[in-house]
């Protein structure tokens, strides 16, 4: 016997006639009739008596009434039950990001998000860009917002993001009343940088090398908000990527442009061939937004130009 038929028997039972039954369950009455004479054929005895278009109930079937009820209650429980996992994974949303990115974009673009759509499960972690990648491709975490490289086959790049590195200052510098920095000017000052010498600190280090420029003195960190501190407090000039200093700002600095574009690159990853969630799949969309708002001059790269734009930072 199958649920279609216990549940046509349970209408009948309830309308009193197969016409009442079919009515409730939105069948035709011959669906209705056929499916109660097969669960006949499989319990071997009738379970009405029929009489023209009127059905009695046999005594076998009062005696089963109970039991169908009990056993479709417990159906509909498993199915309300699965419909309610449905809806608390769709709206589970687990971020990973580097720092910079986790604090100065991530908030925002969920800020966007639908209320529908509003994640009612949300982790956000901030990892290193090679912890962030493995902890993607894990699926520790359903989407991940990492500076490139992501050149790994188990990540799904969905797009990449493309943008000006930027030079942060105390206010009161003398260097805060230029619109621009050269890299000549910078290259005069104590800078303060990131540490990692495949990412963000190469393009820095392959700028001043292609102008013919050495910095005199470079402090190392492994944040963009702890450099900006840094900048804050007079220790140099915090060159920096351009979310943490817009997304993220700090009073008593100020924000400049560097002459020489120093770009930088981030992309949104989940791992492949794992189906993305409704609010996930929203927010692939609301991170292109929000970066776009927060950073008007932001280029937008399909994803399959990720090895020609590393082939132009990593070339020689």
């Amino acid at each position: 016997m199958d649920l279609r038929q216990l549940e046509a028997f349970a209408a009948v039972m309830s309308a009193g006639s197969v016409t009442g039954a079919g009515q409730m369950l939105g069948r035709s009455q011959p669906t209705i009739t056929r499916q109660i004479q097969e669960l006949e054929q499989e319990l071997g005895f009738a379970l009405f008596e029929r009489s023209g278009p009127k059905v009695t109930p046999t005594q076998k079937a009062f005696m089963m009434t109970a039991e169908v009820e009990s056993a479709l209650q417990g159906v509909r429980h498993v199915q309300q039950r699965a419909s309610s996992l449905a809806r608390e994974e769709n709206l589970r949303l687990r971020l990973v990001a580097t720092p910079a990115l986790a604090a100065g974009l991530l908030p925002s673009a969920l800020a966007l998000l639908p209320e529908p759509l509003q994640a009612q499960q949300l982790q956000i972690h901030s990892l290193s860009a090679e912890a962030a990648v493995q902890a993607v491709l894990s699926k520790t975490f359903d989407l991940g917002v990492i500076s490139l490289p992501l050149e790994h086959r188990g990540l799904e790049l969905h797009w990449i993001g493309e943008a000006a590195c930027v030079a942060v200052l105390p206010a009161d510098s003398e260097l805060a009343a230029e619109p621009v920095l050269s890299l000549e000017k910078l290259a005069s000052q104590t800078l303060v940088s990131i540490s990692n010498p495949f990412r963000f600190r190469r393009r820095i280090d392959k700028a001043f090398a292609a102008a013919g420029l050495e910095p005199a003195h470079i402090l190392d960190t492994n944040t963009s908000l702890i450099a900006m501190q840094m900048a804050r407090v007079g220790l140099g000039v915090a060159l920096v990527d351009p979310f943490t200093a817009f997304g993220v700002p700090l009073q008593g600095v100020v924000v400049r442009p560097i002459a020489c574009s120093v770009p930088f690159y981030f992309g949104l990853v989940s791992a492949h061939a794992s189906p993305l969630s409704e609010v996930a799949r929203a927010l692939v969309e609301a991170l292109k937004t929000t970066s776009q708002a927060l950073l008007p001059g932001m280029t937008l790269h399909p994803a399959n130009r990720h090895d020609v734009l590393m082939q132009a930072i990593y070339a020689s």
